[in-house]
Parts: structure tokens; sequence; C-alpha cells
């Protein structure tokens, strides 16, 4: 049985060029999930200082049930950027709602994080058990366990390719029967994404502490470690972004295409960084940022998109 708990916290690139339009619509009356957050381990999570909410990793459903026809639906793990510092509900919780709109069921990812004395590899630790716990318990979220993704933003981003890059695969012989199924995403969407780690100061120190070795900044640089069974990325990332400079994707993209893994790239000439789905307060589709119509159809020919 799984044990739930209420989270507090809640072939070749495209470069894209375009323009922004229509202003702030009001938040909707309710942003709230589908179900309560669900803790990645039963007990005390692995390398866990302690019992406090910050301790625990939870994924939080927003599922919407079997297709018609009873199959399972596609879903994402959702990775709220912060820096390693926080989790931000407009990378993590209003994406999930973007995603049910398109009839695919979604889970927001509250990782450990750096202010609490966590640091790598708990927080990839935390994004691969999401993974799997989701695919070894398909049948009851009614979700295809091979249409299994991960999205993420900012620091996010930089977890999120991480497991894209790092993930172990199938563990049959596993005692806990959750790891066993793989940790290998079918496919990534990464926006404005840290990936190497000279270029965000403070996700760095979160992540990896104040003086990391260069090998442990080459691993986690991750560019440095994309592979031929990487996953089919999309990614996304504003040449005006000063936190996380485009820098970063332009080199995952490039890695993509030297291991011959399709990927699309788009880059856009107007906001700076932390946009999300337009800004804080877009939510009609109308106006919401170009990158994510063009995701739609990325996903949409990826497998990733269903009935509602």
């Amino acid at each position: 049985m799984i044990r739930y708990s209420v989270a507090t916290v809640l072939c070749l690139g495209v470069l894209s060029f375009s323009a922004l339009q229509g202003a702030s619509s009001p938040e909707p009356a309710s942003l709230k999930p589908l179900a309560p957050a669900v803790r990645l381990w039963d007990g005390r999570a692995p390398l866990a200082h302690g019992e406090a909410e910050t301790d625990v990793p939870t994924i939080t459903p927003y599922l919407l049930g079997p297709l018609p026809d009873g199959k399972g639906r596609p879903c994402m793990i959702i990775c709220p950027g912060g820096a390693y510092v926080s989790l931000t509900t407009h990378e993590g919780d209003f994406y999930a709602h973007w995603l049910n709109e398109l009839g695919t069921s979604a889970f927001v990812l509250k990782y450990r994080l750096g202010p609490y004395g966590y640091r790598h590899p708990t927080m990839l630790n935390d994004a691969a058990r999401a993974v799997r716990l989701v695919r070894a318990h398909a049948q009851e979220y009614g979700i295809d366990p091979q249409r299994v993704g991960i999205i993420g933003s900012s620091a996010g981003g930089h977890l999120a390719s991480t497991l894209l890059t790092h993930f172990s695969g199938p563990n049959p012989q596993a005692q806990d029967p959750v790891d066993r199924p793989s940790d290998r995403p079918d496919v990534g969407v990464l926006l404005y994404p840290v990936i190497t780690m000279d270029s965000h100061s403070l996700s760095r120190e979160n992540l990896l502490g104040k003086n990391p070795s260069k090998e442990l900044l080459d691993l986690l640089s991750n560019e440095k470690q994309v592979r031929d069974d990487t996953p089919s990325t999309f990614l996304v990332h504003s040449v005006l972004d000063k936190v996380v400079p485009a820098r970063n994707s332009l080199l995952f993209a490039e890695a993509l295409n030297a291991h011959g893994v399709p990927f699309e790239l788009h880059l856009y000439s107007f906001e700076s960084h932390g946009f999300g789905l337009g800004t804080r307060r877009k939510w009609l589709p109308e106006q919401r940022h170009p990158w994510v119509k063009q995701c739609e159809r990325w996903l949409a020919q990826q497998g990733f998109v269903s009935a509602p």
C-alpha cells in the first residue's frame, strides 16, 4: 500500500524567435492538487536527516484516470525550479494543470534541498525514485508505464537533465518492488535549465557544497554526461537570460546532437529567467509563452498527449 501525507510545498534542433503579447489574467479560484501527496518511501527516506517536512520527499498527483478504452495515460514528473533552495509553484503545480489540459497526468516532485543539509546524490535519488514509483503503481494511477516523462525548470531543469543522463535502468533483483522498474524517463522537457556547473553558483553550492572537486563538477555538468540512450529532449531558453545563460541549453543540445539523440531547441529574444508558462500570472492559453504551444505539438508527436 502507498502511504499518503499532506505536502506543505505544494532529429535536429529548431530555433524559434517570436514576440509575446497579451495581458495578465487573474489567478484561478482553485489551483489545488487532485490527490494527497505521496511519500516516495514508506519509511524514512535514504540519507534523510529526520522526519520533518523538509526531510520527506513526495510526489503530488494530478491524475485524470485511465483513458476511456482502459489504457493508461501518459504522465510527466515535474521538477520545480528554485536554485536547489526552494520549490516554485509556478514551475510546479501550474505545469501540472497545463498538462492535465492535454489529457496528460502529472506528478509534482518535492525533492530535498540544500538549505536543509542535502547534497548530491540525494536530489537525483528523489527524482529516480519518483519515476520508479509511478511505474510501479501505473495501474493504480491509470498511467502508461512506458510513457513517463520528466519536465524541469532552472535548477529543476538541472535535476531533470541529471536523470536524463545518469539513470541506471531497471533493477529486477531489487528487494523493494518499487525499485525494480527503470528510472529512465521516456522524454525530457528542459526550461531555461542549469546544465553546466560553472553557470549558476547558487544552484552549484546548494547541490554540491562550497568546494566541490573537479570530478564532481564534471559529473554534474550534464552536457558532459549525455549518452546515446539519453531520451529525446525539448529545450527552451531566452537569449536575454542573465541568471542562467542560454549557453546551458546550447551545450546540452550540442551534446545531444553529437550522440544522435533527437531534440528541439527553442531560443527566444524576449523574457529573461523563470517565465514558466508565460509570466507567473498568465493563465489563459492565448496569453501563454509561445514555447507552450510548441511543446504541446512536440509532446503530441512523442505520444504524450491524449483526450482530456
